[in-house]
């Protein structure tokens, strides 16, 4: 009988550890996911990205593409939570052949640092710091899917994050260092998404 409580006892232990471990385990783990939610696991944030040129889901008109003037369109935005200290901003097309780029990806635009009173980002306008596209340059390139590869028509993400503090990054970053340096500041993110396909 003895024995068995200890049997018992030493089972209970390793459960206990066990439990410990994992859970710190998990913590871990999270810590380094950027934050999107409050404390109570609900979403925090109201953020709210659109544009006056084009609805989500929608085509880019011509004007904010490489087939015309290639500004960037304008932008609204809304529902900052409170305590933010900066946004950021990101659009990139995930629909790149991979015959061209092997990730299969192209950065547009990455515009950091903007301040979280900003409402508005006008046409052909900026905000912020700019960071890198894809050519390398520190400036907005509109899109221009390739004619000959297909997918022909591209899709086009706009992502807005408000963030707990300001980067601590130079002028023409690139939007993976963008995205790295948020980690763990991010309070809450909004997403437009635009279509194009040359004529």
């Amino acid at each position: 009988m003895r024995n068995a409580y200890a049997l018992l006892g030493f089972t209970t232990l390793l459960v206990i550890v066990g439990a410990v471990y994992a859970f710190n385990r998990g913590s871990a783990e999270n810590a380094n996911e950027p934050i999107t939610s409050s404390s109570d696991g609900s979403m925090a944030s109201t953020l709210a990205l659109a544009s006056a040129a084009f609805q989500n889901g929608e085509s880019i008109p011509s004007p904010y593409t490489c087939d015309a003037e290639n500004v960037s369109p304008p932008l609204r935005i809304s529902g900052v939570p409170e305590g933010a200290k900066s946004l950021a901003l990101v659009m990139d097309d995930p629909d790149v052949p991979k015959a061209l780029r092997p990730d299969g990806v192209f950065d547009h635009w990455t515009l950091f640092n903007i301040p979280p009173d900003t409402r508005e980002i006008a046409q052909a306008g900026s905000a912020g710091t700019p960071g890198a596209n894809g050519a390398g340059k520190n400036a907005y390139t509109g899109p221009c899917p390739p004619k000959e590869y297909e997918p022909s028509e591209h899709r086009y993400f706009f992502r807005l994050y408000a963030l707990d503090a300001e980067l601590s990054l130079p002028e023409g970053a690139a939007k993976a260092d963008v995205l790295n340096a948020m980690e763990g500041h991010v309070l809450g993110q909004a997403e437009l998404v635009g279509r194009y396909k040359r004529r």
